[in-house]
């Protein structure tokens, strides 16, 4: 069991390589990054992801739980550092932090990594620039029983902190994976799964397609929405309707509306 070790000054060298992990090339170079919150910990532990360090502040706890997990954490031999109020405020990019901070390997599989069932259910992300956008798609993958989320483009780094907050931890126990637009279409077409790109102007509404089989949902950013390349190669192409003065939905909407969808019709056949 590790000893609990104490750092007192927000100077500290550990406190500032924890900081410099808020950006992308930082986190790229130590393949590390920041997990905040007792939720988001809490549940990486329950889905046995291993953890480097955790950093905690008693006078930061907001959860009855947080000792316990501390408890928890210490007694898997993974490092403990308790923090006085400055050095951990510090490393926090919350502005309310609830005293746990957690350093973690970085996310992600390849294309090549993941392992699908028979009839697989996808969502695939391009080009979102939004970390929280990401982070809530992330959680209605998981509550539609998604299967694989996949993420293209760099625009929004999945080992964002902010992608783990909005996600609550989703992030360590649904296979997410990083590849190019270009990549993850060649991929579609081995593996002979469906492609569905949601386009405002598509000709066809989304429940005239069939999702029953091998089906990747892709979504595009709100401002610029998908690539020319998903709008010439993808299987199908479908608008969600829209009644109101607005064009757009927000893309975790949107998202939502698309695999419910597809719950629905697999929930019909089976």
């Amino acid at each position: 069991m590790e000893e609990t070790r104490l750092i007192e000054s927000p100077q500290n060298p550990r406190v500032k390589a924890a900081v410099k992990l808020r950006k992308s090339k930082n986190r790229q170079q130590t393949g590390q990054t920041l997990v905040e919150g007792y939720r988001e910990i809490r549940r990486g532990m329950e889905n046995k992801w291993t953890f480097d360090e955790l950093y905690f502040c008693p006078e930061f706890f907001l959860d009855t739980g947080a000792p316990e997990l501390v408890s928890i954490i210490r007694a898997s031999d993974i490092p403990v550092f308790e923090c006085s109020k400055s050095a951990f405020f510090k490393m926090s990019y919350r502005d309310t932090p609830d005293g746990l901070i957690a350093l973690s390997p970085r996310v992600g599989k390849t294309l090549e990594e993941l392992v699908l069932p028979e009839n697989p259910l996808l969502l695939i992300a391009e080009d979102l620039e939004k970390p929280g956008n990401l982070g809530t798609i992330l959680r209605t993958a998981d509550a539609t029983g998604v299967d694989a989320v996949i993420v293209c483009g760099r625009k929004t780094d999945i080992n964002n902190p902010n992608v783990i907050r909005a996600s609550i931890g989703t992030l360590f126990f649904i296979p997410v994976a990083e590849a190019t637009t270009e990549q993850t279409l060649q991929w579609l077409e081995q593996q002979g799964i469906q492609s569905i790109a949601a386009i405002p102007d598509a000709d066809h509404e989304y429940t005239r397609v069939d999702m029953r089989g091998g089906t990747a949902i892709v979504v595009g950013s709100e401002d610029e929405g998908l690539t020319s390349e998903w709008k010439k190669r993808a299987s199908s192409k479908v608008a969600i309707p829209m009644l109101g003065k607005n064009d757009s939905l927000n893309v975790s909407t949107a998202s939502a509306i698309l695999l419910y969808e597809a719950i629905r019709q697999r929930r019909k056949s089976s």
